[in-house]
């Protein structure tokens, strides 16, 4: 499904997000000074990672009968009731 919504780079930024925090959790115990950019990193990760996410819903298209279509490559034919 996450392929599917074009999602996986989505997900792959969170998960970054996390290391960096969990950097961040180290480096703030060894009371370095340069943590704070660290925590920065995560953060804009998961800025970068919820807009990702939002991606597919902001660029989805609707077809007639009100059904959003996700991947707007993909053309279905009008005959075709799913």
């Amino acid at each position: 499904m996450i392929k599917k919504l074009k999602l996986q780079k989505a997900v792959i930024v969170f998960i970054l997000g996390i290391i960096a925090l969990v950097v961040y959790q180290v480096m703030r115990m060894r009371e370095m000074d340069s943590s704070i950019y660290a925590l920065e990193a995560a953060g804009l990760l998961f800025m970068i990672g919820a807009l990702l996410f939002l991606f597919p819903i902001i660029f989805g298209r609707k077809d007639k009968h009100g059904n959003v279509q996700l991947d707007p490559e993909k053309q279905l034919p009008d005959d075709v009731e799913q």
